[in-house]
This record gives structure tokens, C-alpha cells and sequence, in this order.
């Protein structure tokens, strides 16, 4: 959206469409997303493509010839001619009604449908010659949440019908923009297609997604094709739009991007290792033995395989005799076996998979020491913020906790900050104020998405966004938490509220949800809870931690203002019984020459994603979930 309120792909030319750039089509969304849904396009010739969310066919019947009216040649006497009979206005017009009826029935859809076709006979031709249809598509090309109707008749298409009105059939049509017939069509444009210029067919049979709407969690399972789903789709692209909006206010607001590791050497809690020695050793002669047997690779084996279990369906659908049959089968169960002995030679040893890191050698491993997936950007960070000022990242993280629930992933991508000669109320206006100009901005810019959404997985989401987005967030520090939990005698808690423990998701949610009714960002945790390098306080037990807490879905924004003082890092790191110090050698380095107050913050873009849709599960706001025993592809 632009200073003036327009849209951007609403072009101040009102008879002009833009072309979607290095595509040669035009978006749905520069057609439907307009302030007049695109009525200023009447007429126009453009080029469309999507895939086929429903369709419609409607019989295409013969017109009825007019009724012959006689003329009587005139009198080659001269005489008058005889008269001829009367004939009122009221009966001409009756005359034509069925005429009228059946030309607004082929037309605007109103007529009789037939979702069943012709059937060909085993010879692969059709039994009688094929009917003709008009096929009323509804198309979407990802670009909206809105789909075009386009109207097509059969005879442009080389696919037969029943082929091209299959749920998830890809087609690129061209014709012109009109006004519908139809009084009660959704949309005020649709397009009437003079060519079809790409199709590309489905198998129903196997093709996941029905006209049915599929549970969420269904199509995990589907992962591949769960964004052709509405839903999914708007999803997608509202997280879209919090990844720019994040963009935009930190580099409107100062910070530099810097790309930090994702393969580290340091970091806490349960981590993936990154190793290629596991079974390195045990299993290099025996593989180099057997993926050959007697000249024959596994890879040729799997292809026999493939080709005689082809030539056993071509047997069974001839006239071959049985005998050939059953000896093909013989064969085919023969290579089969010889596949699953190759294949069990080459897997690894178990005892290759159960090797305990303290015996194994790292350094000679790739990197020559342990290496790990990263859990957290703000260290590296640092580095740059002790030299740039404010500093950004954007990134997956990951945590190897074996936990299966709905607020939890093995991946997840992180917005990480630092700030240098800041200190933790700086950390917190930061996060309150990116935190309400997300929802400011998914308002604003993914309107017609939000809309859906409320619609579709929850009713009170943008009055949420609204009441976020013009309102303060209240603050209070951990042990205020605690003494309200404590207060709440009708409230049983799983895990007791006492000073010192961790704040669990009932404890969060009883705060934010029948407590204050709101966000709030609570602080100064015991630093038992923190990680090792956040600020020591003065009091000595707690840490300059600080947490913004969320309805529904628990904390979105975690912040600290980090330790600069050397001594009491070096302390802390030895507390934490952090055995290879070495490591953190860098990190002291900081404090050891032009050390200076830092603080950051670090927002978890799904749980994020999980507040601005109201979804339940976390799992489904990306688009391949990696969780504790699940990666589908």
C-alpha cells in the first residue's frame, strides 16, 4: 500500500492491466483486489492461470430455428393480395420464449448440469459422439484468497471433460473480461475464454485434496499439496507479510542484516549434532563389498525389479496364458529377494547409530571438533553489534527436545536483535513496538486474508489484531507473576507456583487469558531460568530477562539485556558448568576489549503466525513442520 492508500497492484490507470512480471499472465489479485473488483476491465483480453478449485458443466443443447413467417409473392395481376391473418405482438414474443430460455440457460449457468460424461469403450473410443459443454471453472493462482470464474467451452480443449473439471487441474486461458450473466455470481468479472493454452491433468484417483474441506491435520500429511488449500494458502501468505513487516521495521528502524551460522560450535539445552563419522569406519569395506554381487549393482537390481513388476500388469491384461503369468511372478518374488538382501547388507550396523560422543573423535570429523545446529543467533550477533550499532537476523533454529505438541517444532525460524549501549527497558520497548506493528501491518496490507481467516479458523482474530495494535502492554516483573498465581485458590496448578520455577504454558495462559485478558511482558526471571550470559541483576538472583506473553499461544518475544562485565560472564559460564570454556573464548573477547551495555530480542515467527490466525496446532504454520519423529519430505 502506498502513501496515497492504494494498493500497488491497483495501477492509477484505471484501463490498464499490469502484466504479473516475468510470467506473462495477469494475477487474480490485480483483478479482484480492486476497489471496484474489477468491473474497470470489461472488455478487456488477458491472460489468466490457476488451478481448478470447483467446476460446472452445463449440456450445450440446439437452438430451435425461428418460426417461419410466410410472406405471400406479390400479385402479378396487380390486384391487392390477399391479407394476412393478424398476428399480435404479445403472441410473437411467446413464440420466441423457449428460444430466449434456452440461450440464457447455455449462457448463464442456469440450466441443467450433467457432472457425469460419456464413458469410452475398452478399444479406447467413444461409444457416440461426444456432447458439447460450457464448463464454468473456479480458478485461483495463490496471488488472493478470491478465485475467478472463467467459462469455457468444451470444444477448446483436447482434454476430455471430465479430465479438465478435476479438483486441482492446472489450465492458462486467454479471452476477454465481462460482466456475468448470472445475477447471483460471487464475483462482478469473470472471463469468458477464447483459448486454452495449458492444461495440466490430475489423476483423481490418486490426488489427495476433495471438494470436501480437510481437516488441518489431514493434510500434513500432504504437505506438498496443502498449499492449494484456501486456507493454508491464506496462511501462507500472511506469514508472507509478517516476514517483510518485520524487514521493514527493524531496517526503518536502524538495524543492519547480518546472516549468522547455523552450524556453531557453542549453545546450551538439547542440540543437534552435526557429524559425518557415525558408522563412517565400520561400514565403508562392507558397503564398497557389496554394492556389487557378482557384477550386479543394487540400483540394476531395483530397476528389474520395476520393469518385470510392469511386464506382470501387461500379462494380466492380455490374453497371455497362465503358465506365462505364473512364471513371471516366480521371477519377479526371485529379484525381489536378491533387492532385500542387498539392501539389508548395506544398512549400518546398530551398533554404528548407538556410538556415545565421549568415544568418538571429533577431530576427524568435517569440521575437526563438535558441531552443532544452532539453537540461537544473538551471540554471533553480538560480534556485530559491538561494531555496527544494531544488528538484525532472520533464521531457522533448532531444538532436539523430544516433545510432540501443538506449540512446539524441531525447526523454527527466529527474528533475532541486538542493540549496543542499550540495556533491558530499551529490549522491551523494542519488542512491544515491533510486536504491535505486526499486527498494524497484516491489518492494513493482507486485508482480504485476515477476512478469510476470521471466517474460517477464528471469528475473533481481527478484533484481537485491532485491540494489540492501539494498545499498551502492561509490565510486571516474575515475582509479581508468581504472587498472582498464588492468589488464584479456585486455579489448580500441574506445576506448584513457587519462586524459582520455571513459568509453565498453564501458568502463562492463566495470566494472559483470565488474568489481564491481554498481552503482557513479564521480567526479572531468577537467573536459574536464563540463559547463562543475560545481565545479572543487583539483588544477585535474578537475571535482566524479560518474556512477551500472548493469549492463547504463550510467549511470542523473548529479550534480555545481556552481561558486559567480564568477571561475572566468565563466573557465570563456569556455574553453568559449561566444561569446554574454550569455546567461549570469542564471546569473552568481547568483554575483554571495548566491552559496552547490549541488550536484544528474539521473536519466534510461528508462534507469531499462531497469534495473527488463530490456528491451533503450530504445525501447521510452515510449510514442511520438522517435529520429534516426523519428516515427511
Amino acid at each position: 500500500m502506498d502513501s496515497h492508500g492504494k494498493t500497488h497492484h491497483e495501477d492509477a490507470s484505471p484501463n490498464l492491466i499490469p502484466l504479473s512480471k516475468y510470467s506473462n499472465r495477469v494475477e487474480l489479485r490485480t483483478l479482484l483486489e480492486r476497489s471496484d473488483g474489477g468491473a474497470g476491465f470489461f472488455g478487456k483480453r488477458v491472460v489468466v492461470g490457476g488451478w481448478v478449485k470447483s467446476s460446472r458443466a452445463v449440456k450445450k443443447e440446439s437452438l430451435p430455428p425461428p418460426p417461419a413467417i410466410f410472406v405471400p409473392p406479390p400479385s402479378s395481376s396487380g390486384s391487392q393480395a390477399s391479407p394476412t391473418p393478424s398476428v399480435s405482438c404479445t403472441e410473437i414474443i411467446n413464440s420466441k420464449m423457449n428460444i430466449f430460455r434456452k440461450l440464457f440457460d447455455v449462457l448463464s449457468g442456469g440450466g441443467k448440469t450433467y457432472p457425469i460424461f460419456e464413458k469410452h469403450d475398452l478399444a479406447g473410443q467413444k461409444a457416440t459422439s461426444p456432447p458439447e459443454y460450457i464448463i464454468h471453472f473456479q480458478i485461483n493462482d495463490g496471488s488472493s484468497v478470491s478465485t475467478l470464474q472463467v467459462i469455457v467451452d468444451s470444444v477448446l480443449s483436447s482434454v476430455p471433460a471430465t479430465q479438465l473439471m478435476s479438483l486441482g487441474t492446472c489450465i492458462v486461458a486467454e479471452g476477454v473480461l465481462r460482466q456475468p450473466l448470472a445475477a447471483s455470481a460471487k464475483h462482478v468479472i469473470e472471463l469468458e475464454a477464447e483459448k486454452l493454452l495449458h492444461v495440466g491433468t490430475v489423476d483423481p484417483d490418486k490426488y489427495p485434496l476433495s471438494k470436501k474441506q480437510l481437516p488441518l491435520h489431514m493434510l500434513r500429511d500432504h504437505s506438498h499439496f496443502r498449499p492449494r488449500t484456501t486456507t493454508v494458502g491464506s496462511v501462507t501468505r500472511v506469514h508472507s507479510a509478517l516476514t517483510l513487516a518485520s524487514h521493514t521495521f527493524l531496517q526503518n528502524n536502524g538495524f543492519q542484516y547480518v546472516q549468522v551460522p547455523v552450524i556453531t560450535t557453542t549453545g546450551a539445552g538439547e542440540m543437534f549434532r552435526v557429524t559425518t563419522l557415525l558408522g563412517e569406519d565400520d561400514d565403508k569395506e562392507e558397503k564398497k563389498h557389496v554394492n556389487e554381487k557378482d557384477g550386479v549393482s543394487i540400483d540394476t537390481v531395483k530397476a528389474a525389479v520395476k520393469e518385470k513388476t510392469r511386464l506382470i500388469d501387461q500379462l494380466k491384461r492380455t490374453d497371455s496364458n497362465r503358465e506365462a503369468v505364473v512364471a513371471a511372478v516366480h521371477d519377479l518374488k526371485k529379484t525381489s529377494d536378491l533387492a532385500s538382501q542387498l539392501e539389508m547388507k548395506q544398512r549400518p550396523k546398530a551398533s554404528a547409530t548407538m556410538i556415545k560422543p565421549e568415544k568418538v573423535d571429533f577431530s576427524k570429523d568435517f569440521f575437526g571438533c563438535e558441531a552443532y545446529l544452532t539453537v540461537s543467533g544473538r551471540l554471533h550477533l553480538e560480534s556485530y553489534a559491538s561494531a555496527l550499532g544494531k544488528v538484525y537476523t532472520f533464521g531457522p533454529r533448532f531444538i532436539a527436545d523430544k516433545i510432540d505438541s501443538t506449540r512446539h517444532l524441531a525447526e523454527m525460524w527466529n527474528v533475532e536483535t541486538e542493540i549496543a549501549f542499550s540495556e533491558l527497558d530499551d529490549a522491551m520497548d523494542c519488542a512491544a513496538e515491533f510486536f504491535k506493528f505486526l499486527c498494524k501491518y497484516l491489518l492494513e496490507n493482507r486485508h482480504e486474508d485476515m477476512k478469510f481467516i476470521s471466517k474460517r479458523v477464528d471469528k475473533t482474530i481481527t478484533i484481537r489484531l485491532e485491540a494489540t495494535a492501539s494498545s499498551s502492554i502492561l509490565r510486571f516483573s516474575y515475582s509479581e507473576a508468581i504472587s498472582v498465581l498464588q492468589k488464584a485458590s479456585t486455579r489448580t496448578f500441574e506445576t506448584k507456583p513457587e519462586w524459582g520455577v520455571a513459568l509453565t504454558e498453564e501458568h502463562l495462559s492463566y495470566l494472559t487469558d483470565e488474568i489481564y485478558k491481554g498481552c503482557v511482558i513479564i521480567h526479572s526471571y531468577p537467573k536459574e531460568v536464563k540463559p547463562f550470559y543475560t545481565r545479572l541483576n543487583d539483588d544477585k538472583k535474578t537475571v535482566a530477562a524479560f518474556d512477551l506473553v500472548v493469549p492463547k499461544v504463550g510467549v511470542v518475544i523473548t529479550g534480555s539485556q545481556n552481561e558486559e562485565r567480564f568477571e561475572i560472564l566468565d563466573a557465570r559460564i563456569r556455574e553453568d558448568g559449561l566444561t569446554t570454556r574454550e569455546k567461549y573464548e570469542w564471546y569473552l573477547d568481547l568483554r575483554r576489549h571495548g566491552t559496552v551495555k547490549h541488550s536484544g530480542i528474539s521473536l519466534r515467527m510461528e508462534h507469531m503466525l499462531l497469534f495473527a490466525t488463530g490456528l491451533p496446532d503450530i504445525k501447521d504454520t510452515v510449510p514442511f513442520p520438522r517435529s520429534w519423529g516426523k519428516a515427511n519430505n
